[in-house]
């Protein structure tokens, strides 16, 4: 019950953290915001058997394709929190340290790059899109400012539930 507790707390609170990361990147440097549309639509296909697409984007949409991906994208945030602890054990929970945050927020990066981005279109690592270099850079980053978001997200729960 601990794993769980720790992990649904660390793992919301980190992606919180990339949301704001994301609201920050959209108001500095005019960046879009993620549709996690794309990604509730990708998921929602699924049970009608359409794994793979050449344009999510242009795939028929799905009721509550939104809803599905904002939730998708939290529940994901948990699932990288539990590789965390599973790997590093509850130990790391009383005195957390960015190294192993860090490693699971750049490692992650994988399931963009050859799972989701091939899967709806983009390519693996994004090398169907316009700018590849960029997406790929992108990705790696929001990811890297997600091991730093499960890193203080760790510290905080530490503190407060600890």
């Amino acid at each position: 019950m601990e794993f769980l507790s720790y992990s649904i707390l660390v793992g919301c609170g980190a992606t919180a953290l990339v949301d704001v990361w994301a609201l920050l990147r959209k108001r500095l440097f005019d960046m879009p915001l993620p549709d996690f549309g794309l990604l509730g639509r990708w998921l929602g296909l699924m049970p009608r058997g359409k794994f793979r697409h050449e344009s999510i984007a242009a795939a028929p949409p799905v009721r509550g394709e939104r809803w599905i991906g904002w939730i998708a994208h939290y529940l994901i945030g948990i699932s990288f929190a539990a590789l965390l602890l599973a790997v590093w054990g509850l130990e790391w929970m009383r005195a957390p340290r960015l190294g192993p945050a860090l490693i699971v927020g750049v490692a992650t990066v994988v399931a963009p790059y050859f799972i989701m981005q091939p899967a709806m279109g983009a390519g693996i690592a994004a090398s169907r899109t316009p700018r590849p270099a960029e997406a790929r850079l992108h990705s790696f980053l929001t990811h890297a400012v997600f091991g730093v978001a499960l890193y203080l997200a760790g510290w905080i729960v530490s503190r407060v539930v600890g």
